[in-house]
């Protein structure tokens, strides 16, 4: 039994609300590392995200600025909880943060933090908006979709496609619409949320599965655990879902990592239509979901990987997992003491 070494790891998404973020499930997985002593910063954007409160999840929380603040602002930041802190490696856990991390990279590693996420480039390539011509790119049958960025365009677009569409946000948010009239209410609501581009795509009438998986950045599938949603909030979001066994799958991930050359996690979502069986990919989410602590149920902990594969540690690809294994989110609610809260307005850390 050889003994753990000790590292220091920063994760964002401690939103453990009833759309959550994926840092609480991420940080879980870490907690059960075999191979490290976690010591967990906790970065929030908001001083009433659940995760900064939870017993047991996190060392120290800072805040830190969205990414709308800028490039400079974050930079500076770091600087300063890396000079407190000396992070090891950082695990981002939003979409809408990453291309601010993907700046930063070269100046976190001159800083010694380590991390294992996509390039510009591939980010860019799996945006929903050019999923079309990643179908292409990479020979993977996607739904066919377009992109409008103005309510003018969205009526000349819609003739394109037969009813129902899909109406997507560019980061978050789909809803199913069953007229132009429909098309439009959600074109407002979406747009309103997350501002334009906002992406019509073709609705595939089957079965939805869903992919955790973890690329090393040269072309491997170090890990992929396949799901199905069992129970879905009014969002859409999963509450609770089970670990299938289906090659095919697999197979999927297998081809989105080795072709993109995907480094770290990501979760990639399926439809399997009705008719042909054939697999569609709807969308390839550019971090580990919110229910990836369902991969440690099953025998895969990806975060723990991810963070072997940034630290340079020579490791082997997960091979199998537990079939029939579920999950099922709960809320309760937490009692807290004022003066944790207090801490982090007035401080912006505690």
């Amino acid at each position: 039994m050889h003994s753990k070494k000790d590292i220091t790891i920063a994760v964002t998404g401690l939103n453990a609300i009833d759309s959550p973020g994926p840092g609480i499930a991420v940080i879980r997985g870490l907690r059960e590392s075999t191979f490290y002593n976690v010591r967990i910063i906790g970065l929030a954007y908001e001083i009433l995200e659940p995760g900064i409160y939870m017993d047991g999840m996190v060392d120290k929380v800072y805040q830190i600025p969205y990414p709308s603040s800028g490039f400079d602002a974050m930079l500076e930041r770091f600087t300063y909880i890396q000079g407190n802190e000396k992070i090891d490696v950082v695990i981002p856990n939003f979409d809408a943060e990453l291309m601010t991390f993907i700046k930063l990279k070269p100046h976190f590693n001159k800083m010694g933090i380590h991390l294992l996420i996509p390039t510009k480039e591939q980010f860019e390539d799996r945006l929903k908006g050019n999923l079309n011509a990643f179908g292409e790119k990479h020979q993977i049958n996607v739904p066919k979709s377009e992109t409008v960025y103005h309510i003018n365009e969205l009526e000349e677009a819609l003739e394109g496609f037969e009813y129902p569409v899909v109406i997507k946000g560019k980061f978050y948010d789909a809803y199913i619409a069953a007229s132009s009239e429909q098309a439009r209410e959600f074109y407002f609501k979406v747009s309103a949320k997350w501002g334009v581009p906002i992406i019509i795509q073709e609705f595939i009438k089957g079965n939805e599965f869903n992919v955790t998986a973890l690329g090393d950045g040269k072309g491997t599938l170090m890990g992929a655990v396949p799901m199905r949603k069992t129970f879905l909030t009014d969002k859409g979001k999963a509450w609770a879902g089970i670990s299938i066994n289906d090659p095919n799958l697999i197979k999927m991930a297998d081809e989105v990592i080795s072709k993109t050359q995907w480094a770290g996690g990501l979760e990639l979502e399926l439809m399997k239509e009705d008719k042909t069986n054939k697999l569609y990919l709807l969308e390839i989410n550019p971090r580990f979901p919110a229910w990836v602590y369902l991969a440690n149920g099953c025998g895969q902990n990806h975060p723990e990987m991810l963070v072997k594969l940034a630290m340079g540690e020579k490791v082997a690809p997960y091979k199998k997992y537990d079939v029939g294994k579920m999950f099922i989110r709960y809320s309760y609610d937490m009692i807290c003491d004022l003066d944790k809260y207090e801490k982090i307005s007035i401080h912006g850390e505690v």
